[in-house]
């Protein structure tokens, strides 16, 4: 009896210890998960869309909880069409071709005609509001927005890569309608060179072979939206995916009137500005230059107003910005803007010059170089010969 007592502590003890084991295994385990913090970022994520779409929570992997960091809720957008002054005709056409299909897909779902667009690339110099575009978009069509940065689908895994660049796809068909937006999409899905890394290349591949995919599903209202200033450097296989792409160029006069009056509406101003005198004197600026235009002369009143207070006097507040705010402003912004980096050297090659290929430059050089170096060699050989 004491024989079998002891051998049913022994196995008590032993199933305790090895369930303690196993807690401490898997405890260190998830320590050590890598994606930790992703996977409880994304659930937040997930519930917090799941509450905004009134659906249940969505069941994802461990790669779409990565890509699920940067899905933005569309409510948390600041930036409406009308915060976005001119470019009215691409806001129109935008309107049709990515809002209404989001929002009215009943009207756009027989035939192939009406099918909604797949991808639309937006092009233009820095600072014209390609990237607030974007964001308007989201807002305005109440689609999901997943941010999609190179960093997060970078894994030092072999094949991991591949299977983010699925995720993003597989999740934002899960919660469509989405806006699957490329910032700066010249360096992630640039031309392919011999010298790309074979992660890159396949990153490339993958996302290219899925992107068609999508193309075949008629009622997927999944939209592949990206920006650039380097429109060239893009892959001709990406841009034949770009059925639509819009130039956002530099504003003329009566666009930046209308920013002017975008940015400073429901700040502390005079009713007397002259919008177009000042829209008048931007010329070469774009609506970011505008707007940090407006942030500098908005810094005057209010140095004035300390200096105010450093000489005795006490004024209510400071004073509302006036045209000669603006003036002063535009002076100093112009002087400011006049830096190196806007240098361009004026040396043209002759029309008779071919381009040559940078690698050949580079073969050249190298051989060039060990010719000299040779030389220098045999001189020096000779000259010992001959004292």
């Amino acid at each position: 009896m004491r024989n079998s007592q002891g051998l049913i502590q022994e196995l008590v003890l032993y199933a305790a210890s090895a369930a303690l084991s196993c807690l401490v295994l898997f405890a260190g385990l998830r320590q050590l998960d890598p994606n930790r913090a992703a996977s409880k970022k994304a659930l937040e994520q997930k519930k917090e869309i799941a509450k905004r779409l009134g659906r249940p929570l969505i069941q994802t992997n461990q790669y779409e909880d990565v890509i699920a960091c940067d899905v933005i809720n569309p409510d948390h957008i600041d930036v409406e069409f009308d915060s976005i002054g001119g470019l009215d005709n691409i806001k129109t056409s935008l309107f049709e071709l990515v809002i209404l299909p989001l929002r009215r897909p009943e009207l756009f779902a027989h035939g192939k005609l009406l099918s909604p667009q797949k991808g639309v690339l937006l092009y233009g110099p820095p600072g014209t509001g390609k990237t607030m575009l974007a964001k308007a978009l989201a807002k305005e069509s109440g689609a999901v927005f997943i941010n999609v940065r190179v960093s997060n689908l970078m894994s030092k895994w072999f094949g991991d890569a591949q299977k983010l660049v699925a995720a993003v796809f597989s999740l934002a068909y899960k919660l469509q309608p989405a806006i699957i937006f490329i910032d700066e999409v010249d360096s992630f899905l640039g031309q392919r060179r011999n010298t790309d890394h074979e992660a890159m290349t396949n990153m490339k591949t993958e996302f290219m072979s899925l992107w068609d995919g999508f193309t075949t599903d008629q009622n997927a209202r999944v939209m592949v939206l990206a920006a650039t200033n380097r429109p060239n450097e893009l892959d001709e296989a990406i841009l034949r995916r770009f059925p639509q792409a819009f130039e956002i160029g530099m504003p003329d006069q009566s666009e930046r009137s209308k920013i002017l009056k975008v940015i400073l509406k429901g700040e502390n101003i005079e009713e007397n500005i002259e919008y177009d005198d000042i829209a008048y004197h931007c010329e070469g600026f774009t609506g970011s230059d505008i707007f940090e235009l407006c942030k500098k002369a908005a810094y005057i009143p209010v140095r004035e107003f300390l200096q105010a207070e450093k000489s005795g006097e006490y004024p209510n507040g400071p004073r509302p910005l006036k045209q000669s705010d603006l003036e002063k402003a535009l002076s100093s912004f112009r002087k400011s803007r006049k830096s190196p980096a806007g240098y361009q050297p004026t040396y043209q090659a002759p029309p008779w010059v071919r381009p040559t290929d940078p690698e050949n430059d580079q073969v050249q050089n190298a051989i060039s170089e060990i010719s000299e170096l040779m030389s220098h060699i045999m001189n020096r050989h000779s000259e010992a010969l001959n004292p």
